[in-house]
Order: C-alpha cells, then structure tokens, then sequence
C-alpha cells in the first residue's frame, strides 16, 4: 500500500485539523517535548470548542487563554507554565500516582481525542511518539480521534504502544520546530555531597530509577566507575549518556527488557534527544507499565531516586507543596517507594537540602507545613539524604527515626529540632542536648 498518498490525503493545516475536535471532547496531550505546539494555539480559536477538556502534564508551553465554559484546562502535573495559573484558579489539578493516569484519564472519557507531536512516518506507515509514551501509549487504543503535528526533531524510539499508524490517524499537520529543551542543572556544592553519598549507597550490578532534579542527577556523576548498572526508570535523564559512554551499564541483571535501558518520558537537552533517535538499546514504555508497582517489586537490587521540599519527624515526604501552596504533583515518586519496599534488596532513597532561602529555613521539620500533601507516607519511606548524611527510617521506631533526621538536619537548627522533638513527645527529656 502507498502509505504516502494516504499521508499526504491527510494532510491538513492547523486550523483544519482542530476542527474535528468536536463540542465535550475530552483532549489529551503528551508530555512536554511530546506537546504540539501548532496545534495548541489553533485550539485557542476553534470556534467549536463547548464544554471541551484538556489534559496536560508538565506541559511546555503555555496555558491557553480560554474561556472556562468552552475548555477546561487540567493539569497531571504541575511546572512553571501552568503553576501559577492554577494557584489563581484558572486551571485545575488532577490528583494522581503516575502509574494510575492513563486509566484514570480513561474514567473520565472512554474515547478522548490523542493531539501530539511525533517523529515523521517511516516506510511502514508508522510515527513514534518519540518522547513521550507515558499515558498516551495506553489511551490510543481508546482514542475517538487522532491528530498528529510531524515533527522531524522527534526522535524515533522504540518501546510498547510507542507507534500509531497512518490508517488510524484523523488529521496531521507537519510542524518543523526544535522542542522544548532543560537545560542540565548547575550542581552547588551540597548537590555534589547528595550525589556522593547517594552514590555510596549504590552497587555494581543495581538497576537504577533516577528522579528529576539536581540532586538525582549530581548522584550520576559519581556512578562512571560502577558496573553493570541497569536502568528502569520514569524520566530517561542526561546523565545516562555519560553512564553509557564510561562503560557503566549493561542492564543484564533485570528481570524484564534485558539489556535494554527503559523509561516512559524524556525531557532534557538536544544531546539526549539525539542519543535517543533510532537507539534500539532505549525502550519507551507506557507508564502503567513503567511504574507498576507489582513490576517494580519484581526487581531485585533496585534502588530509587527521588527528591522532596520537607521532610517530618515521623519520616513522612512532601514533594509537591511550598508554604501550603501546589508547586508540582507526585509524579513517580509513591509508584516506585512501594514498589522497591517489596523489591528484594530494594532501597528507596528521599534526597533534599538540609535548608531552604540561604539557611534560614530547615527542611527537615517537626510537621509537615500546613495542608501539605503526603508523598511518601511514613510506612514506605527508606533513606533520606541531605548534604549532612543520610538516615536509615525503614524498620525504625519514631524515637530511632527522630534521632536519624536530627542528625542529618543542618546544625543551627539541630537544637531547636531536639527541644520540639522532647515538646511532642518524639524524644525523651534526657534526649535534650545538641545532636552532633
């Protein structure tokens, strides 16, 4: 078959492609990099849109400006694009584990419209989602519609539900633009004696799940001289190029995709993207497969990474709100605490900075601040690391884990920590000194 006569039969502009979008439709779109831009915007104008819904996460582009009544726009997850909108209202948020979205999406529409940006169609009709199988893998099966922005900056990956062929496609566009980039984080000084430490606690032969941000990532750069590291993980980060270049994975000590590195998204620099593109040992997986708890539990040897705003006395992690306020969602995180809880040989490891706003500020507190969400909750929490050290919670009474956080806490605030941790009965009197 000519798939090429059917692609170019297809072939719309922006404009005309919004438009089989039609009044109630629920719209779903991938993450960041997989977002389509074109498409977006001409979604501001479709003169059509009532009572329509948008689904986004982590986007990277702007929230649309459109009325409520004709498209409520909701977050999975929330970024700097669509933060600030939500804390106004303008938006809303929809709790989640990241492994529950693609059915929770489902709950809300049986047959949502897919909108993303893809690689362009290879000689057997396929496109890749590149980027971002995530959710948008499982929901194609559903889909009532699909409407696709070529891209040839996509890379083309390999992986599960990572391909839609011509045949099931309603409209395309082709829209040649660089995608949205993050830059690798300018490691301080604490980052590096997170990563140290993190690295520390990591073995030759352990699969890895890496988390977002500094700290995780400055952990990658003391694991070059490990070996036969595997890696299974949410986010595919930088970082796992220069693990590939100094010979430090192999992934032959996982139970699932051996010798295959495996994540559900990427969103970095030009160099991953490149990396990515036509790379067989790279597989993208859909992310109820990615973070199944009852896979992850199957991996021995697993350790995970993962980074909080505060954590409390009783070992609890909140991950997603500064002073009350939404700053992000729990992603990943609660997937992979519980399922490496299970996992033979699992550690679960919690890092952030000791302080906050030039230490004025400890983040290691007796209660989480008011309102917080609970990410990790007390019964799966493991290791917490700080610049200071790290603290053994699991299988730790409170007094145990109390005495572990303290210590871990920068020191001008260790003696106030101690006198509140006595105050709430976390500690006995005896207890009340400065930890060292």
């Amino acid at each position: 078959m000519n798939f090429y006569t059917e692609y170019q039969s297809k072939r719309l502009t922006a404009e005309e492609a919004v438009r089989f979008i039609e009044p109630g439709d629920h719209i779903v779109t991938p993450i960041n990099p997989g977002e389509p831009p074109a498409l977006l915007n001409a979604l501001r104008s479709h003169p059509q849109l009532s009572s329509n819904w948008l689904y986004r996460m982590l986007p990277g582009y702007p929230v649309l400006d459109v009325e409520v009544d004709r498209l409520q726009q909701v977050s999975i997850f929330l970024s700097g694009q669509d933060r600030l909108r939500f804390q106004q209202g303008q938006i809303d948020l929809l709790p989640n584990h990241f492994s529950d979205i693609p059915y929770l999406l489902k709950q809300r529409s049986n047959h949502p419209v897919i909108m993303a940006a893809v690689s362009p169609m290879d000689e057997n009709g396929y496109f890749s989602l590149g980027t971002s199988v995530s959710y948008v893998g499982f929901l194609l099966q559903e889909a009532k519609k699909i409407i696709l922005e070529v891209n040839v900056n996509m890379p083309r990956t390999f992986g599960e539900q990572n391909n839609i062929h011509i045949s099931r496609v309603t409209g395309l566009i082709e829209n040649h633009v660089k995608l949205p980039t993050a830059p690798n984080p300018v490691l301080s000084e604490k980052d590096f004696k997170i990563g140290q430490t993190i690295a520390d606690i990591i073995q030759n032969g352990d699969t890895l799940q890496i988390g977002f941000g500094a700290m995780p990532n400055a952990a990658m750069e003391f694991l070059k001289d490990h070996r036969d590291l595997g890696i299974d993980t949410e986010m595919l980060p930088d970082k796992i190029i220069d693990l590939y270049e100094s010979g430090a994975i192999s992934n032959q000590n996982k139970p699932f995709y051996k010798g295959k590195t495996t994540a559900t998204f990427a969103f970095g620099t030009q160099r991953l993207y490149d990396f990515m593109n036509e790379n067989e040992d790279i597989l993208m997986l859909p992310c109820n497969v990615s973070n199944d708890l009852r896979r992850i539990a199957q991996i021995n040897n697993l350790v995970s990474v993962n980074s909080a705003i505060e954590v409390d006395f009783l070992g609890q992690c909140n991950s997603e709100m500064v002073n009350g306020k939404y700053y992000s969602s729990t992603g990943g995180q609660s997937d992979f605490a519980k399922g490496v809880r299970l996992a033979q040989n699992g550690r679960g490891i919690i890092c952030l900075y000791s302080t906050a706003k030039n230490d004025t500020i400890t983040k290691i507190v007796p209660t989480l601040c008011p309102g917080a969400a609970v990410t990790t909750s007390k019964n799966d929490v493991d290791i917490i690391v700080t610049e200071y050290g790290k603290a053994e919670l699991k299988g730790k009474t409170v007094q145990e884990r109390t005495e572990a956080l303290i210590n871990i806490a920068h020191p001008k605030f260790r003696e106030q920590l101690t006198f509140d941790a006595i105050k709430m009965g976390y500690l006995p009197r005896k207890n009340f000194y400065m930890v060292n």
